[in-house]
């Protein structure tokens, strides 16, 4: 029972970022800087202060780790979502996670070796055919009303009788 409670106390959230890491994410990072012929309304220390760049890759991390929605985002520890989010699409745009999977491949491939020539991809865009009975009919349709309004032409009533044999004598 100790060496659980030592285990958990050592062990670090996964959407945590090690300082280990973090050396080999930080020179991936795109460094915002003032474009020097643009004129700014604002003076240079005005406005809010520009986030750590470790908080905003560990927010994305936990987004990416806990599967959450950008707005779900524990506002206490990572601040404005959108500001997170803006980061995010801008260093998408700059290379940096393309980069960072290179490298994390470049290091797997030092350490355990890739055999190249057998991987492959697989994947499906469709619905799932057996999910019908589990999920139930498309959210957009469940207002509509198909099954319950009679055809075109025809009688929304059925007979009691399915049908009459006209040969028989009454």
């Amino acid at each position: 029972m100790v060496r659980q409670a030592e285990k958990s106390k050592s062990r670090r959230p996964s959407w945590e970022v090690s300082d280990a890491f973090w050396e080999r994410v930080r020179p991936l990072i795109p460094v915002r800087q003032r474009e020097a012929g643009k004129d700014y309304v604002r003076q240079a220390g005005g406005g809010r202060k520009p986030k750590d760049p470790r908080v905003v890759f560990e927010a994305i991390v936990y987004v990416l780790r806990t599967g959450c929605q950008w707005k779900a985002l524990p506002k206490e520890r990572f601040g404005s979502a959108s500001a997170i989010h803006t980061h995010f699409l801008a260093w998408q745009q700059a290379g940096v996670f393309d980069a960072l999977w290179k490298a994390g491949l470049a290091e797997y491939d030092d350490l355990e070796g890739i055999a190249w020539r057998w991987q492959s991809i697989d994947g499906a865009m469709m619905k799932a055919p057996l999910a019908q009975e589990a999920v139930g009919p498309n959210p957009t349709d469940r207002g509509k009303k198909w099954k319950q309004s009679p055809p075109a032409g025809g009688r929304s009533w059925g007979p009691a009788i399915d049908r009459r044999d006209r040969r028989a004598s009454p």
